[in-house]
């Protein structure tokens, strides 16, 4: 027996400022922060003609405008969003991180968040929900980020406050940030961006290196004691908090 096709209409999310997205947009972007998929997973919907624009077939790349009707023709039960806590180990490339942990049923069908360089280690957010992409790595959100640092040399006396001050880098000087001294060669520091390599290279400028860097937190999201390569399921009220903070 045929299953009867049930047609879902989205309009355009509404948002409170900042966060207003801005129009016109590419109908993979505007289906993820509907949260129907994330923008890979729409362009796979797209090329099986699964989505229409005002009752037109859409196409892969096009953009659309906040007043249009956007549609979504999905057979069987409404997706589920997940939302999951990994800990990336250290020397794995976090576009590896799919192919990494395929094997574990939690973990499929989910993408990561942000990046972690593959010297790097510790908390990457995995999700299937195409919005909190924009709402966590926008720039203008300045979600807290906090990092374990280790580094070669002892540090100097001026380096909180230098950290904490802002950073002159080739291109930038960075936003203030909070730091904790651990023991004369680490520190905890609290970021609200997310350039490129960003603590290493406010660190090289400060004349040190990092031994070893490793996220334990990300908003209210924490590793706790989660080992190399293990994973847990956000939910509850941390998921609760979660998203609320991301304006979800």
């Amino acid at each position: 027996m045929m299953r009867k096709r049930r047609d879902r209409l989205s309009t355009a999310p509404v948002l409170p400022e900042p966060m207003q997205p801005t129009y016109p947009m590419r109908i993979n972007r505007h289906l993820a922060l509907l949260g129907e998929c994330t923008r890979r997973e729409a362009d796979t919907l797209i090329d099986k003609g699964l989505v229409f624009v005002n009752g037109e077939q859409a196409e892969l790349g096009m953009k659309v405008l906040e007043t249009d009707r956007v549609e979504v023709r999905r057979t069987g039960p409404k997706r589920q969003l997940r939302y999951i806590c990994y800990n990336k180990p250290r020397n794995l490339a976090t576009e590896d991180i799919e192919t990494h942990v395929k094997g574990s049923p939690a973990m499929r069908g989910l993408s990561p968040i942000g990046r972690l360089d593959k010297d790097s280690e510790g908390l990457i957010i995995l999700t299937n929900d195409g919005r909190v992409t924009d709402r966590l790595l926008n720039p203008i959100h300045e979600h807290e980020k906090e990092y374990l640092v280790r580094t070669k040399d002892k540090l100097r006396d001026s380096f909180k406050g230098n950290m904490e001050r802002g950073v002159v880098l080739e291109d930038i000087t960075t936003k203030p940030c909070k730091v904790t001294i651990v023991d004369p060669y680490t520190a905890l520091i609290v970021l609200t961006e997310g350039k490129k390599h960003q603590i290493r290279r406010m660190i090289v400028a400060l004349h040190n290196e990092v031994s070893s860097l490793k996220r334990v937190r990300v908003m209210n999201i924490s590793l706790l004691n989660m080992p190399p390569g293990a994973h847990r399921k956000i939910g509850g009220d941390e998921l609760v908090v979660f998203l609320r903070q991301l304006g979800l």
